[in-house]
């Protein structure tokens, strides 16, 4: 049960989203009573210390590249660094350079999952501009959680993908232009959570086993892949391994036991350009 106001915040966001966040956070009043964190796609060469300097430009919360271990506080706002997933926990923040997901590395599907399976309802996931289609997965996580979801219209999105794939498998409750995202996080966060709202089993399972694979020192594996869904009948085209069909939810995903997971969409980009790679050697 969770029957704090809605103070977790998460947002995810690809190409043109550095724009769009800085409009976000220019609305946000200082005294939001919410942590912040954000997952920006990024090149793994890409510095995340300027952007933190470009984000804190239009806000007077604090802004800061997320470290491992940091405590969760209220009126922050976290950033994933270049290449290292961000996962929460009931009071921490784990930054880890766990398998990619969806191809990327950060990614949105890590952070939304874990504080669906840690902050259930007081959870609001929120999808901004980028191409593909991560964020949807975990959108859909918080949204079985109890939590609030908001989506930047797709109208007003430099890159509608990722904001379109959100509305058309999730039941999303707010669908706005960025420039009324602000006031509408404010009010939210203010709004108490439900508390007859239980987080789903699948997803605490789930987000408990990739954080045991993601924070491990050495080579590990996800156990009882058969708890989490189907084998199928194609290998991870970035480990070789063997691949399981997750059939929770209404997204097709898929996850090997070395971690990586897919999107049917990432899934098929990965094995071709894996096919193009070996034609071509």
């Amino acid at each position: 049960m969770f029957t704090d106001a809605h103070d977790i915040v998460v947002i995810g966001t690809s190409a043109g989203g550095m724009e769009a966040i800085c409009k976000l956070l220019e609305q946000l009043p200082d005294e939001i009573p919410a942590s912040i964190f954000i997952v920006q796609h990024l090149s793994i060469d890409s510095s995340s210390q300027h952007l933190v300097k470009r984000m804190a430009k239009h806000t007077g919360l604090q802004v800061k590249i997320a470290e491992h271990d940091d405590i969760i506080l209220p009126h922050t706002v976290y950033l994933a660094p270049a290449d290292r997933h961000i996962l929460l926990t009931k009071k921490r923040i784990l930054v880890v350079k766990g398998p990619r997901e969806n191809q990327f590395r950060p990614a949105i599907d890590p952070l939304f999952r874990s504080a669906a399976a840690y902050h259930g309802s007081r959870v609001i996931g929120v999808i901004l501009t980028g191409m593909m289609n991560d964020g949807t997965v975990g959108m859909e996580a918080i949204k079985r959680s109890g939590g609030f979801t908001v989506v930047q219209d797709p109208h007003d999105a430099e890159h509608p993908d990722m904001p379109r794939s959100a509305i058309r498998n999730v039941s999303i409750d707010y669908v706005v232009p960025v420039r009324e995202m602000g006031t509408l996080l404010y009010q939210l966060s203010r709004t108490p959570s439900a508390d007859s709202v239980t987080v789903p089993q699948d997803i605490i399972d789930e987000a408990q086993m990739v954080e045991r694979v993601m924070t491990s020192s050495t080579m590990s594996s996800i156990k009882n892949m058969d708890a989490l869904g189907n084998r199928a009948s194609y290998s991870c085209p970035e480990c070789g391994g063997g691949l399981w069909e997750l059939n929770q939810g209404k997204v097709t995903r898929f996850r090997c036991h070395s971690g990586h997971a897919y999107n049917e969409e990432s899934l098929l980009q990965n094995m071709n350009s894996a096919l193009e790679e070996t034609l071509w050697v």
